[in-house]
């Protein structure tokens, strides 16, 4: 059901709406993020009134966070109302180890690092390709008081998966919170089935998948194990980025360049899925939703 008939935003909460070429836009676009945003919002956190009683609170710094979104500029997080549905996960679950793909300015490695510390987890490893927006990240998690927690990895995401299982440091997954280069959730998520780090018990949230959208993510983990081992036996396995719109695939060009994803590895077809949305808001009040999905068995 549409969180319209379900739920109502709180405006009063909203981010600021964004302009891109002229336009008034809310919501997750490609010109509302590295312009030099991340680094302003690191001054205005250290630079608040409050900042001895924000120190050592992660709590107080999301809320200095969502203070600057609300009143200077719009910033890609996860939100309160998106947020609560893996806290309410995390409080669930009760993860050991909890992975993050996308790390942006460290909201998520914030409120989900802390859940899963209270929780009595000991894990939570936020994967960012960008090393700016991986030193905002390290800088705010250490403001919060949570480095016993949190460790910031930087690079790209396939590869500091490989790295890290590699090294022994990552050998399972018990919750994977997906919210970066959205053609990569698929690929990354066949690569942890690949390496034996997502199996039967583990549980994935997937971000943004109404709001800009993620087909290929969404048919993969609702597919059957016999859809996917068809699948699996013809060779065909995705297309790579040309199931997206230009805005989505070309989001991170500017900085990145032309982002080639590998196709090659197939993941695990026998593992069985359950997976359904749940219908939430962006920041900003327009509507989109996470996708929870859980291994319950191999086949």
């Amino acid at each position: 059901m549409p969180p319209s008939m379900e739920a109502k935003f709180d405006e009063k909460k909203a981010y600021v709406a964004q302009e891109e070429e002229g336009q008034a836009f809310v919501g997750l676009m490609s010109g509302a993020f590295d312009d030099g945003r991340e680094i302003e919002l690191l001054h205005f956190v250290y630079g608040h009134p409050l900042i001895n009683e924000i120190r050592g609170s992660p709590s107080k710094v999301l809320q200095a966070i969502d203070e600057y979104a609300r009143t200077k500029k719009y910033l890609m997080n996860v939100g309160d109302d998106k947020g609560k549905i893996v806290t309410s996960l995390i409080a669930e679950l009760k993860p050991k180890t909890m992975v993050e793909l996308g790390g942006y300015v460290g909201y998520s490695a914030l409120l989900f690092g802390n859940a899963v510390r209270e929780a009595g987890g000991h894990r939570y490893i936020s994967l960012e390709r960008n090393p700016e927006f991986a030193a905002v990240i390290m800088s705010l998690v250490d403001l919060a008081g949570l480095t016993d927690v949190v460790k910031v990895v930087v690079g790209p995401s396939a590869q500091s998966i490989k790295r890290l299982h590699g090294n022994g440091t990552l050998q399972h997954i018990d919750l994977m919170f997906l919210d970066h280069y959205k053609p990569a959730y698929t690929t990354d998520l066949k690569l942890c089935e690949h390496l034996g780090l997502v199996t039967t018990g583990s549980v994935l949230a997937a971000d943004n998948v109404i709001k800009p959208g993620n087909p290929p993510y969404l048919e993969y983990v609702r597919s059957s194990v016999t859809e996917k081992r068809e699948r699996y036996e013809t060779g065909e396995n995705g297309k790579g980025t040309v199931e997206f719109a230009e805005r989505t695939r070309d989001q991170y060009k500017k900085r990145e360049g032309e982002e080639k994803l590998s196709t090659e590895i197939k993941g695990n077809p026998n593992l069985r899925y359950e997976s359904k949305i749940v219908h939430s808001f962006e920041p900003t009040g327009v509507p989109d939703g996470i996708e929870i999905t859980r291994c319950v068995a191999e086949e």
